[in-house]
């Protein structure tokens, strides 16, 4: 080989090195996709994170203006999604879908459209957090308009408005279930009639491909529906008010359901899955556990309690509960995280430490990173722990965002705080009622 020839190769491979070594770290990170991530597990699996906060706290990479809403942040491609409400007058404003660049917090487009939150209880915002899917990212208001947008310039691509199309009747607090991807399909909880709870849209159209489950007997609910495999079959999970049903992806034929009339329709926590097994947990009702198997599914263990106050294992309210282990760890309606027997159902342990306060609807978010958890109370506050059948192990805690949204019992920090961070990134991405911000937990 020619000497200029050789020099030239090693020019070219030299300078092809120092381009990727200068690319942003953050190039190579793991993403939030979705709620709870990707697969909506809880799970987050980067390296390099910090074992414990700095003593003067997390560094706050950027802060943008946001208007108010409960829906969660979404992290894909370079980009930051969230959803907002802006009043314009009583219950009537506008709800938006904003995309923010994840490194400099800069706003890059915003769409928005009417949004009429006359009969809705706390009127602050979205909750459903944006569906990133590749090139498309998929916002559902609280008053049921699902939006499909380009993510690289917000151009709105379709949208379906439920109570028009589908006859919604809008559930107290509004539609609150993040749509979900299968293939070139987008499952969503639409509440619609007749038999219509559920149907899937064509992702690229908007097109109806299929509906399935009655609106008659129950409503909704407010739970995110999940992915699950039933035998070798995609399966979509719906806990809805008056049951468990798994939905075949593909057609949305019923593959079986389980009947749970859950009080004051208040399914909310996202089921815990893990092969072959299904928990589900609400404020009222206590909860349940499923064996899920080709042939059928069998109910292994309920708690038995249907009250709020006088519990027994986990009576979850808004946070999704884990299963690591033989245990199962989740915060109670007061909120008490509690340590549950897999097998059994029985408590091993609980504690009070990580909402401090004992009071209806104290809630945190947990999500599980490697052999510890990061936990976001409703105070504003970013935990990391241990959880074992030993029992709650605090490693630290630092103040995350200022809790803005109106409580609904009193409490110690005049407000509350009830949206999921993401978690990308080597870094957390939160927001409230006025802001969202990006803070480092890198390590170095």
């Amino acid at each position: 080989m020619p000497h200029s020839t050789i020099v030239r190769s090693i020019y070219i491979a030299t300078l092809t090195w120092s381009i990727l070594f200068a690319l942003p770290e953050t190039v190579f990170g793991e993403d939030w996709p979705e709620w709870r991530g990707a697969g909506r597990r809880g799970e987050w699996n980067e390296s390099g994170i910090v074992r414990t906060f700095p003593e003067e706290g997390l560094r706050v990479v950027w802060r943008a203006r946001l208007g108010s809403g409960y829906s969660g942040p979404s992290v894909s491609r370079g980009r930051v999604f969230a959803s907002d409400f802006l009043p314009t007058g009583g219950r009537q404003g506008s709800e938006g879908l904003v995309a923010f660049d994840q490194e400099t917090g800069e706003r890059l487009w915003e769409k928005r459209w009417p949004a009429d939150y006359a009969g809705i209880e706390y009127p602050s915002g979205p909750r459903a957090t944006p569906t990133v899917d590749g090139d498309r990212v998929y916002a559902l208001g609280a008053s049921g308009t699902l939006v499909c947008a380009s993510v690289e310039d917000g151009q709105v691509l379709w949208t379906r408005t439920f109570t028009a199309e589908f006859g919604t009747q809008l559930p107290p607090w509004g539609m609150s279930s993040a749509p979900v991807v299968h293939g070139d399909l987008l499952i969503a909880v639409v509440a619609g009639r007749p038999d219509a709870k559920v149907v899937a849209f064509n992702k690229h159209t908007g097109a109806e491909v299929w509906r399935a489950l009655s609106s008659e007997n129950s409503g909704p609910g407010y739970s995110q529906p999940i992915l699950i495999q039933v035998g070798i079959q995609p399966a979509v999970v719906i806990w809805h008010a008056g049951g468990v049903a798994a939905l075949e992806a593909e057609s949305g034929r019923l593959l079986w359901e389980q009947p749970f009339r859950i009080r004051m329709e208040t399914p909310i926590a996202t089921p815990a899955w893990r092969r072959p097994l299904l928990l589900v947990s609400a404020f009222f009702n206590g909860s349940r556990l499923y064996h899920v198997g080709s042939d059928g599914t069998t109910l292994l263990w309920r708690g038995s309690s249907d009250s709020g106050i006088e519990t027994d294992g986990l009576h979850a309210l808004m946070n999704a509960p884990v299963i690591d282990g033989d245990h199962v760890y989740g915060i109670c309606s007061y909120g008490q995280l509690r340590c549950l027997q897999l097998s059994t159902g029985k408590r091993v342990w609980e504690t009070q430490e990580v909402t401090r306060e004992r009071v209806r609807n104290a809630s945190a978010f947990v999500v599980r990173s490697g052999d510890r958890y990061f936990i976001s109370n409703d105070r504003g506050e970013l935990i990391i722990a241990g959880l074992s059948r030993s029992g709650y192990t605090e490693f630290c805690r630092t103040e995350l965002i200022r809790p803005t949204s109106e409580p609904s019992a009193r409490r110690e920090r005049g407000a509350v705080h009830w949206s999921h961070p993401a978690y990308a990134q080597r870094s957390v991405f939160v927001r409230n009622d006025k802001e969202i911000l990006r803070a480092s937990l890198a390590a170095d």
